[in-house]
């Protein structure tokens, strides 16, 4: 009897392992899975934006050569920040410190935020220092959720600068 009981607590403790061994590989694969997806979605905004990018921001001309995503880097998809350099419309195009420009579509539902003040989108202008939050679309752009733009940077420039000043 002694070894029955040895036997069913081995069984039961294999069986255990087993399981626990089934459950860890799971949620290995949802982790990889979710890297999977998220991954895809990054690449997938990189390539419509490319794909688009004369549609969003220049006419098309037979001389221009195809893509022009040089070194694999993806863009980011799910914001943008830089200076408005065109305003048209419900669509800004914002361009990035490293001089990247990115099409943002402003919705009804799309909050635009000058210091603590909610304002639209006539508001904007054109030089302006945005933050932009959003989601992208099938065209290659980035529809936003939420636009801050930023306070004017102080003038540096000037007779008698010295860090000092500071």
């Amino acid at each position: 009897m002694d070894t029955k009981k040895v036997i069913d607590f081995l069984h039961k403790r294999f069986f255990l392992i087993i399981a626990l061994v089934i459950f860890c590989l799971i949620v290995a694969l949802v982790i990889f899975k979710a890297g999977m997806l998220i991954g895809e979605r990054k690449c997938g905004f990189s390539v419509r934006w490319n794909d688009n990018y004369h549609q969003n921001f220049a006419p098309r001309r037979p001389d221009m050569r195809q893509g022009l995503m040089m070194d694999n880097d993806l863009l980011q998809a799910s914001g943008a920040n830089g200076q408005i350099i065109k305003i048209d419309g419900n669509t800004l195009v914002v361009k990035s410190p490293i001089n990247i420009e990115k099409a943002v579509l402003v919705t009804d539902k799309t909050i635009i935020m000058r210091f603590k003040d909610t304002i639209m989108i006539k508001d904007l202008l054109v030089d302006e220092e945005v933050v932009v939050i959003g989601e992208p679309n099938e065209a290659g752009q980035i529809e936003a959720k939420f636009i801050r733009v930023l306070p004017k940077r102080p003038s540096i420039s000037g007779k008698g600068f010295s860090p000092r000043n500071f």
